[in-house]
């Protein structure tokens, strides 16, 4: 059997996902919104004046990674069901030793 490079090994390092998440700018800008209050996906693409598409897609990759949290659901006067999300984090740290990342992530102590 061929041993994995490491490529390979790392797509399935959750650290190396996460720092490569909060790589992108899009993902910090979501994140950061919903660090201080919870909204709902359409508030925040009012905000950071994106897609919501990109939002709901972001949401769902934060949500998959355990940064960010349904806080509580709002139900409208039509029965529509609203997400509002919250930032699970706080504070992220990333440090290199002897080549590897090292991740700390601190919680959100905001709410």
């Amino acid at each position: 059997m061929a041993q994995a490079n490491i490529i390979q090994l790392k797509e399935f390092d959750v650290t190396q996902k996460i720092i490569e998440s909060l790589s992108n700018v899009c993902t910090r800008a979501v994140l950061f919104s919903v660090k201080n209050e919870s909204k709902d996906a359409t508030q925040i693409a009012d905000e950071l004046n994106l897609s919501i598409s990109t939002i709901y897609k972001t949401l769902s990759a934060l949500e998959d990674l355990a940064l960010v949290e349904v806080h509580k659901f709002i139900f409208t006067r039509e029965g529509k069901k609203i997400k509002k999300y919250r930032s699970r984090i706080g504070k992220v740290e990333i440090t290199l030793n002897d080549n590897e990342p090292i991740l700390h992530l601190h919680p959100n102590k905001k709410f």
